[in-house]
């Protein structure tokens, strides 16, 4: 009997990776990431974003086979995996509505100032003076990193509510229409809001230089990964007012230590790594890892195979 190891997802029941794989003469077992060596002997990997799968990890599985529940590939040494002769599979496409959508729900709450405001009623005060200076998104500019799936998509809402101006920055891509293309310092030097779409190579987007061409007052937003702003240099920044808030939900080390931040609070909007999460999306992304495990048992070639040639 072949075995597929589900290791270090949220979800607690398998209800959907066993209907992907009835019929087959599988073993199906669900790990936390503590547990993953617990799954040396499976064919099949379904990983989330943890454990860290290093070459000491990998040279004791025996499938050679991993399936990423998701997009980043950060946890994975990937050249080990060349070397030992892996075949992996990711799912890139099950996300973007949502990431899109808290997007604009971060970017939003940011320029709204909600979080301070909801602060302000709590206390028993009033009134909105400490929250000015306020602005329409008619009279605001809106830059958008990286115009992908997901950055595409961004740009297209910030479109639709209206901002005055929409920026990109995508040296491989075309913009959508209503979309300007710019270069990325003059995106980050004229944008109200900027928000981060691009992946992480293992260098940082946004150090000190960067973040103090950010417009004063403006608002950072990052949905995709934690480590291409520098945090300290972005706590730095909030007190120098480049940016003027920041608004995340993904961070180098998880959860955060936001002892750099202490008395800038009503200068952030934080969300646990969730943007991506609905219950809609959390299905299809536990069905498309399934069928990329199936195909891989069967012997067949996976839909989103990492290139791992190119690594």
């Amino acid at each position: 009997m072949r075995k597929v190891a589900v290791v270090g997802l949220r979800h607690q029941d398998l209800d959907i990776e066993r209907e992907v794989l009835a019929g087959m003469d599988v073993d199906l077992v669900r790990l936390d990431a503590g547990r993953w060596e617990d799954a040396a002997d499976a064919d099949v990997l379904i990983v989330g974003s943890s454990p860290r799968l290093d070459r000491r990890a990998l040279g004791r599985l025996r499938g050679r086979a991993i399936v990423r529940a998701g997009i980043g590939l950060d946890s994975i040494d990937l050249v080990a995996a060349r070397e030992l002769g892996y075949t992996i599979a990711y799912v890139p496409d099950y996300g973007t509505e949502a990431v899109a959508f808290h997007t604009l729900a971060l970017a939003c709450a940011a320029l709204r100032r909600l979080v301070a405001a909801h602060q302000t009623v709590l206390a028993g005060g009033w009134g909105f003076d400490a929250l000015r200076p306020l602005h329409l998104p008619s009279s605001s500019t809106a830059g958008v990193v990286g115009l992908g799936r997901i950055g595409r998509r961004v740009a297209e809402l910030f479109v639709a509510v209206g901002f005055g101006r929409v920026v990109g920055h995508d040296p491989w891509a075309q913009p959508p229409p209503g979309v300007e293309l710019a270069e990325l310092g003059d995106l980050l030097g004229t944008a109200d809001v900027v928000t981060l779409h691009v992946p992480h190579t293992g260098e940082v987007l946004l150090g000190a230089t960067e973040l103090g061409r950010m417009k004063e007052g403006s608002v950072l937003v990052n949905t995709a990964r934690g480590g291409l702003v520098d945090f300290h240099a972005l706590a730095e920044g909030l007190r120098r007012g480049r940016p003027g808030m920041a608004a995340l939900d993904t961070f180098d080390q998880e959860p955060p230590d936001l002892r750099a931040f202490s008395g800038l609070e009503d200068r952030l909007v934080l969300t646990p790594h969730m943007a991506w999460y609905t219950e809609e999306t959390e299905t299809l992304l536990r069905r498309r890892a399934a069928e990329e495990a199936r195909r891989l048992l069967i012997g067949e070639a996976p839909l989103n195979p990492v290139e791992l040639e190119e690594v």
